[in-house]
């Protein structure tokens, strides 16, 4: 079982980026979806997560209104499209399977992570 994040790189503020999380040996509309981030000397933070079903969506305060987080099941993947994107949006995002709630990302203890991809906004 794999999950494979991808779409990082480098872009100036104000501009957009889509990440990507593919699933191998996992079929990811049996599982709630999140993204997480963690930017050097800071703390791991849930950005947004995607119940199975994907009628309910989470998103943390500081990408509220700017990030969508999207499932495509023909492809299993999860997408994440980020816009106005600001130099403190950069980090290491990684996918993994949540819970995913009111509460926020929250941890499967049995869960899969991505690799992680590197988002830099910069100018």
């Amino acid at each position: 079982v794999q999950l494979q994040a991808s779409g990082g790189g480098l872009v100036q503020p104000g501009g957009s980026l889509r990440l990507s999380c593919a699933g191998s040996g996992i079929t990811l509309d049996s599982y709630a979806i999140g993204w997480f981030r963690q930017a050097p000397g800071k703390e791991r933070e849930g950005v947004s997560c995607i119940t199975t079903s994907g009628g309910y969506t989470y998103y943390a305060d500081s990408v509220k209104g700017r990030f969508t987080i999207s499932r495509d099941n023909a492809w299993n993947t999860i997408d994440l499209q980020m816009n106005s994107l600001k130099p403190e949006d950069t980090a290491v995002y990684y996918c993994a399977t949540v819970a995913c709630s009111d509460y926020g990302v929250g941890y499967d203890l049995n869960g899969y992570w991505g690799q992680g991809t590197q988002v830099t906004v910069s100018s």
